[in-house]
C-alpha cells in the first residue's frame, strides 16, 4: 500500500516552506505516495494552487481568519478523516491547529519541518504547541545545521533529520534569457541590476538593503535594485525609495512568478534578513551562477561561502553591505568567478535530494509506528 502524505501549510502564497510542501507533493514517487494538500488560508491569485492542480495532487482550503482560529480545529479533522494519511507533514506554525485536530481523530504520525531559527518561526503560544506535539510522538526536522542548532537551544534535543532543501537546478541557469527579460522590462544591456527575491517584511529588512544601495551606488545611473516579493513592509519601502530620490532605479516587481528569467537577467543577488532558515532564493540565485551578498545568519552561511561563492555581511550592517555592494559592481571579474563557484556548489541543492530524504523519512517513520 503507497503511504498517504497530507502537506499542511498556512498558505500556498510563493514562500520558501510552501515552495517545499508543493514540491513534495508534486514530486514525490507516485508509484510509493499518495500526496494531498490543505492550506489554512485560501489561495491568492499567484498562489501554487496552479500547479498543485496541474499535478492532479488534491487540495483543500480552509478558509481561515487572521489571528487565532478555533474554527481550524474542526475543519482540520474534517479533513484528516476524509483523507486519512499515513503522514502528517506541517510547516511554520501550523502545529497549533494540526497537534488537537489529529488528537480529535485519533492516533497520527506527524512530521513537522522546522523552516526558520525555532525562537523565531513561532511565538510563545506557538512554542507551547509545538513542545506539547514533540512530546506527544511528532517528528521534528530541521533544514540546516544551524537550525538544528537552534532547535536544540529550544526545545532541549536534535531534531530527528536534518533534510536541506532543494531546487530544480536545470530551470536556474539560462543565458538567453537575459536580454529578452531586460528588453521587456525596460532594461539596457549594460545596466547592472542587483536581484533580491524575498517578502518585504522585517525579516527580510528591505530597508536596510535599499539604504545599503543608497549608499552604495546611489550615483551610479546604472545600477538597479529589483525587489520581487510583497509584504507589510512594501508602503514604507517605496516611501523610502522616493525620499532617497532613487524611485526611477529601485524596482518593486511585486509577486514574481518568473524568478528564473529574473535571475537570468541579473548580475548579482543580494539579501538583508535579520534571521534566516536555509533560503530557496540564495540556492536559486547560484544555481543561476550570480554571486550573493548576504548577511551572515541562520543556515546562509551554509549556502554561500565567504569569498568564493559570495560575500557575507554581518546582518543590520547598512554601511558593509553598502561597502561589498559597491565594491562587486565595480569588478566584473569578481563577479564572474564568484558566480562560477555559486554555480558549481549549488549542484548540490537538487530537488531530487530532498524528495529522496523524505521519502526515506516517511516510510522509516510509517514503519515505526506500524
Amino acid at each position: 500500500m503507497r503511504t498517504r502524505v497530507i502537506e499542511i501549510l498556512a498558505t500556498l502564497n510563493r514562500g520558501g516552506a510552501e515552495r517545499v510542501a508543493t514540491t513534495l507533493a508534486r514530486k514525490l514517487d507516485p508509484a510509493r505516495f499518495e500526496t494531498s494538500v490543505a492550506a489554512l488560508f485560501d489561495p491568492g491569485p499567484a498562489s501554487f494552487k496552479r500547479e498543485l492542480d496541474e499535478a492532479q495532487v488534491p487540495v483543500r482550503t480552509l478558509g481561515k481568519s487572521k489571528g487565532l482560529d478555533p474554527r481550524m480545529w474542526p475543519r482540520l479533522a474534517r479533513a484528516l478523516r476524509d483523507w486519512r494519511p499515513h503522514i502528517v507533514h506541517t510547516h511554520s506554525y501550523v502545529l497549533r491547529y494540526v497537534w488537537p485536530a489529529a488528537r480529535m481523530v485519533g492516533r497520527m504520525t506527524i512530521v513537522h519541518t522546522v523552516h526558520n531559527e525555532a525562537d523565531k518561526e513561532v511565538d510563545a503560544l506557538g512554542r507551547w504547541f509545538n513542545r506539547m506535539a514533540f512530546r506527544s510522538g511528532a517528528v521534528a526536522v530541521a533544514i540546516s545545521g544551524e537550525i538544528a542548532r537552534s532547535f536544540r537551544r529550544v526545545y532541549g534535543y536534535e531534531p530527528h533529520a536534518v533534510i536541506p532543501n532543494g531546487i530544480d537546478l536545470g530551470a536556474y541557469l539560462d543565458p538567453s534569457k537575459r536580454a529578452e527579460w531586460r528588453a521587456a522590462h525596460g532594461f539596457q544591456q549594460n545596466d547592472l541590476l542587483i536581484a533580491s527575491v524575498a517578502r518585504l517584511d522585517p525579516q527580510k529588512d528591505p530597508l536596510a538593503l535599499i539604504r545599503a544601495f543608497q549608499s552604495g551606488l546611489g550615483e551610479d545611473p546604472g545600477c538597479h535594485l529589483l525587489l520581487a516579493g510583497r509584504g507589510s513592509l512594501e508602503a514604507e519601502a517605496r516611501r523610502l525609495a522616493e525620499e532617497l530620490g532613487l524611485g526611477g532605479r529601485i524596482h518593486f516587481l511585486g509577486t514574481v512568478t518568473d524568478v528564473p528569467e529574473l535571475l537570468s537577467a541579473s548580475d548579482l543577488f543580494a539579501l538583508s534578513s535579520r534571521w534566516e532558515g536555509s533560503p530557496l532564493a540564495v540556492m536559486e540565485a547560484m544555481a543561476a551562477g550570480l554571486p550573493v551578498v548576504a548577511a551572515a545568519v541562520g543556515g546562509v552561511p551554509e549556502l554561500v561561502e565567504h569569498e568564493v561563492t559570495g560575500l557575507l555581511i554581518p546582518p543590520g550592517e547598512v554601511s558593509r553591505a553598502a561597502e561589498v555592494l559597491r565594491a562587486l559592481a565595480r569588478d566584473p571579474e569578481k563577479r564572474r568567478r564568484l558566480g562560477i563557484a555559486a554555480r558549481q556548489k549549488a549542484v548540490q541543492f537538487s530537488i531530487e535530494k530532498m524528495t529522496s530524504a523524505y521519502g526515506e523519512l516517511f516510510e522509516r517513520v510509517r514503519g515505526t509506528e506500524r
